[in-house]
């Protein structure tokens, strides 16, 4: 087990994180919890995960909230966001983490799917920021998890979900530009491949990547989360517009 050092840098901060009942997500709330942030965060249908990474944080004297929203539902995310703001006093800190993937051959893939895909993977981040922004004040931090995918799809099937993730990382700057004047940064963080329970680093699937990666291994969602720990903290305040990879050398 890796060590976590934290140095306490959100003491008195709210965070909301949408999607972070499991894997990266709720790598980043814990890692944000530890760094003394209270933390609201959605979950879709993992509810007893969700319960119990709340029981957690609170249990080590923490605080956090679990609400149930599908990011694809803009009333349903807008209204996670008001509830946290209101429990809490405000939010300080979004991360955008939720996000869905579809594989299939351009001639099969469905339109649902498409659908889906741009409504998790784009709008939601622009709803939940549009709907954070309203509760932030100076310094506030907007952090949305895209994908190296964005820059290199090696593999068929994926070009609806590189092209979700290349979305944000315009999106990403014009946001920028926007909120830049009220002194709230916002930043794009594109994992490679990531260890989690979707996409476990000894699956057949992982065995195709591994060469890919200059280090030669999956990254760990605890990685990830200190980068956004880092982006989320006062020392990152210069750092806006910019779409940030941590991938291992996947893209190299």
């Amino acid at each position: 087990m890796t060590t976590t050092q934290t140095t306490q840098s959100l003491a008195g901060k709210v965070a909301f994180v949408q999607g972070g009942s499991r894997g990266i997500g709720a790598a980043i709330v814990q890692r944000l919890a530890q760094e003394g942030a209270a933390v609201a965060f959605t979950y879709v249908s993992s509810a007893q995960k969700a319960e119990d990474l709340a029981a957690s944080i609170e249990a080590a004297g923490g605080r956090a909230l679990a609400l149930k929203a599908d990011s694809g539902d803009a009333a349903s995310v807008q209204q996670a966001i008001d509830t946290a703001a209101q429990r809490f006093g405000g939010i300080d800190i979004l991360v955008n983490n939720a996000g869905v993937l579809a594989i299939a051959p351009v001639e099969e893939f469905s339109l649902e799917d498409l659908d889906r895909t741009l409504a998790v993977n784009v709008r939601s981040v622009f709803v939940a920021t549009q709907a954070a922004a309203r509760h932030m004040g100076q310094g506030g931090r907007i952090i949305t998890i895209g994908s190296t995918n964005a820059d290199r799809m090696p593999f068929g099937g994926g070009a609806v979900y590189a092209m979700s993730k290349s979305a944000i990382v315009g999106l990403t700057k014009g946001l920028a530009r926007d909120l830049g004047p009220r002194g709230i940064t916002v930043n794009n963080v594109q994992p490679g491949p990531v260890d989690t329970d979707m996409n476990p680093a000894d699956s057949d699937f992982a065995a195709s990547l591994m060469d890919l990666m200059a280090v030669g291994r999956y990254g760990r969602a605890e990685e990830v989360a200190a980068f956004v720990a880092y982006l989320a903290g006062p020392e990152a305040g210069y750092i806006t517009g910019a779409s940030l990879t941590i991938d291992g050398g996947f893209g190299a």
